[in-house]
């Protein structure tokens, strides 16, 4: 399965954001086990490091994290193109729809976030993390994982 991994969902795990961080730490988990085919766009990798920085004000972790995150999840390019039609998605917030409309062009069956509700109208479904793994990996529904993938962002 390819899947998009929205902002919420890797700050969960860079910031360790209770109580979303075991079932988003569980996402990545399987990414790095190669059980999923995740992504995120370009632009969220400058929307994390943003919001990393904030967090972490230190520039060197910022950048070991956002170098761990890129050899875990693979990048789509944000291309003209899909700006211009990610004006067309019926979503309200352009940013949403311009991951919508990347996530489609990729090639993405879903997209993981935990704002579900600005992803009603999406071209590509949405679902939580947590309903995610209920439905793609059931053991890890306790939040739990047995291959830590965030030891390596969280530095």
């Amino acid at each position: 399965m390819k899947a998009v991994i929205d902002t919420n969902v890797v700050m969960d795990v860079l910031t360790n954001r209770e109580p979303f961080v075991g079932s988003s730490e569980s996402v990545l988990s399987l990414a790095a086990k190669n059980k999923l085919q995740a992504a995120i766009t370009a632009n969220t990798i400058t929307d994390i490091a943003y919001l990393l920085r904030k967090h972490r004000h230190d520039l060197k972790i910022v950048k070991s994290s956002l170098a761990s995150l890129m050899e875990l999840l693979d990048v789509i390019e944000v291309s003209k193109d899909c700006c211009v039609k990610a004006l067309n998605v019926p979503l309200d917030d352009y940013e949403d729809a311009l991951l919508a409309e990347c996530a489609g062009k990729w090639g993405a069956e879903l997209i993981i976030t935990r704002d579900l509700d600005d992803f009603i109208n999406s071209p590509v479904k949405a679902a939580s993390p947590d309903d995610f793994l209920k439905k793609h990996d059931p053991s890890s529904t306790d939040g739990s994982t047995d291959d830590d993938a965030s030891s390596d962002l969280e530095e």
